[in-house]
């Protein structure tokens, strides 16, 4: 077939992909911490990969170990993790996507698209090399500059190599660093980008680190963030006690846990001026969402958790002790509402959208709860601080008894919806508040208590106590 021209008209058109869109487009989407945080996930799924038997363990990730790596010239991550198989490497693991249909189907991951490693290598630097040791072989697989600039070559060259590491694990290395990396990665920038990076690690990997896992950073080994709810023995009347918000079900093959309560006492007017308490609570205020393991929403406060929406307050410093955290579990990463990111969560999800219905039924509760004993902080304080806490892997895993509901008629799904504590003292009350100077409070605080340190609302209770008595006789 020709044209007016002449010329013969093609038949097909290129639709050919171009390495500069997955070395350029696709890191654009993606910040520094989060390209690391995936290579950490890759760590965790060569632990389910070769340890599928110790999954249902209390610890089933001791003994491994991640180690993170960065200068101004170079970045490394090395892990025992198991390494990746050979098969996984020759199919698809250096494939710029996934196929579907895949040998990770039937491990709790959250990867569904295949593209985490190679964004991270590219978001970095400009040359890589992945070594790889497994029980039956070791191999090498190289990025060069020339192949990432050739768009006819898409081929890696793979080459074997003897035991080269004392445990089965991964060996990524990436050099040639693009220039913003390398100056986020100098001993200048390594200070504060370690501390944030760091930070992320504990929140974010906070389960698998409490499950036995190591991550370290330039040597420093990264402590989890504790999480944990308030809750009040259980010999005491229900209307005088903590006890948080259950829900749990298993829909459509994923398995839903959730759990919201106090996280701390409430914090009087007084102490919400103290701004390192304030700063420092807040930050732990909030919902976390997990899935698989891996924390992908940290203490959010948003509309995309539930507050300020359908009928539940917007978050603000009345709610700081207020905690929640939901975690969803299956083995098809594809049915999880999770990102391609990793790090966040599809608002568009049938699951989630049905979920976030409980979400802000454990909000009204405790907001409400805090609207009830706000004119009375000081008997609120006495319950609070008498409950326990109770981490939250120990709140989740809590097995449903005659407590629990049927939600909606269904056996899959249950909760525990105990009535929160309620005022039991029916005379008014009126809040007292007033500024003094700190040296002047720490004087009075010294002078009842020996010590300097207790909290203006203590001091002034004390002394209110005090005038009280000699007022009364």
């Amino acid at each position: 077939m020709t044209n007016k021209i002449g010329r013969e008209k093609p038949n097909t058109v290129s639709a050919s992909p171009t390495k500069r869109f997955f070395v350029d487009m696709l890191t654009r989407d993606i910040e520094l911490e989060d390209a690391i945080l995936d290579l950490l996930d890759n760590c965790v799924d060569g632990i389910l990969r070769s340890e599928k038997e110790k999954l249902k363990a209390n610890n089933p990730y001791s003994g491994f170990w991640a180690k993170i790596f960065f200068n101004e010239k170079k970045f490394q991550i090395a892990d025992n993790c198991g390494g990746i198989p050979l098969k996984l490497a020759e199919n698809y693991a250096f494939m710029l996507g996934r196929p579907k249909d895949e040998g990770d189907s039937d491990i709790p991951t959250v990867g569904m698209y295949g593209i985490g490693m190679k964004r991270a290598i590219f978001k970095m630097g400009r040359s890589s090399r992945v070594v790889s040791q497994t029980n039956t072989e070791a191999f090498e697989v190289t990025i060069s500059p020339k192949w990432l600039s050739d768009d006819h070559d898409w081929d890696l060259p793979l080459k074997f190599v003897g035991q080269p590491m004392s445990a089965n694990g991964t060996v990524i290395d990436v050099e040639n660093l693009r220039e913003g990396i390398s100056n986020i990665f100098s001993r200048d920038g390594t200070s504060s980008f370690q501390n944030n990076l760091t930070t992320m690690i504990g929140h974010h990997y906070r389960f698998i680190i409490n499950k036995g896992f190591k991550v370290y950073v330039n040597n420093e080994e990264v402590k989890a963030k504790p999480l944990k709810l308030l809750w009040s023995d259980d010999s005491g009347p229900t209307t005088q006690r903590i006890t948080p918000f259950l829900y749990k079900s298993e829909i459509n093959g994923v398995a839903i846990r959730l759990a919201i309560g106090f996280y701390t006492p409430m914090i009087s007017p007084d102490e919400l001026d103290e701004e390192e308490i304030s700063r420092r609570s807040k930050d732990d205020a909030g919902w976390t969402i997990i899935c698989n393991d891996r924390v992908v929403v940290y203490n959010d406060k948003t509309r995309l958790s539930g507050w300020g929406e359908a009928g539940v307050p917007s978050y603000h410093s009345q709610f700081i002790g207020i905690s929640g955290v939901v975690y969803f579990q299956c083995n098809d990463a594809w049915k999880l509402p999770v990102t391609t990111t990793k790090r966040g969560v599809d608002t568009s999800s049938e699951l989630y959208l049905y979920i976030k219905e409980f979400m802000r039924e454990g909000l009204k509760k405790f907001t409400s709860y805090t609207n009830t004993w706000k004119s009375d902080p000081v008997n609120e304080r006495k319950i609070s601080r008498n409950a326990a806490s109770k981490s939250i892997d120990y709140i989740l895993s809590i097995k449903p008894d005659d407590s629990w509901t049927n939600v909606r008629n269904r056996g899959s799904e249950l909760k525990l919806n105990i009535p929160l504590a309620v005022p039991i003292d029916a005379k008014p009350k009126k809040q007292i508040r007033f500024n003094r100077y700190l040296e002047e409070i720490e004087k009075v605080s010294e002078y009842l208590f020996e010590d300097k340190a207790v909290s203006p609302a203590d001091v002034g209770e004390k002394c209110f106590e005090l005038v009280l008595k000699k007022a009364q006789k």
